[in-house]
């Protein structure tokens, strides 16, 4: 536990900036789950559907900076492969 005053500031931040986040990185991990399992399952139209819908997620998530663009742009790419391929 932090003792100095602005480590407590910095760690109460951090806790709300946590809380903050995490909704959008569940959700696209979320949908990028769906969507494997819709490909595995030779659900290949369901997939497509769903593909807009992940790239959104993930598009989110990279614009507050939970992810790095060139990060987001890898993940949309291996789920525009994923439903390519099967």
């Amino acid at each position: 536990m932090p003792l100095i005053k602005s480590a407590i500031k910095r760690a109460r931040q951090n806790t709300v900036r946590q809380d903050r986040r995490k909704p959008v990185k569940t959700y696209m991990k979320t949908m990028m789950k769906k969507m494997e399992d819709a490909v595995k399952a030779g659900k290949k139209d369901e997939a497509l559907k769903m593909l807009s819908e992940t790239y959104k997620a993930i598009d989110m998530a990279a614009k507050i900076n939970i992810l790095h663009k060139n990060t987001a742009a890898r993940k949309k790419s291996s789920m525009a492969k994923l439903v390519a391929t099967k």
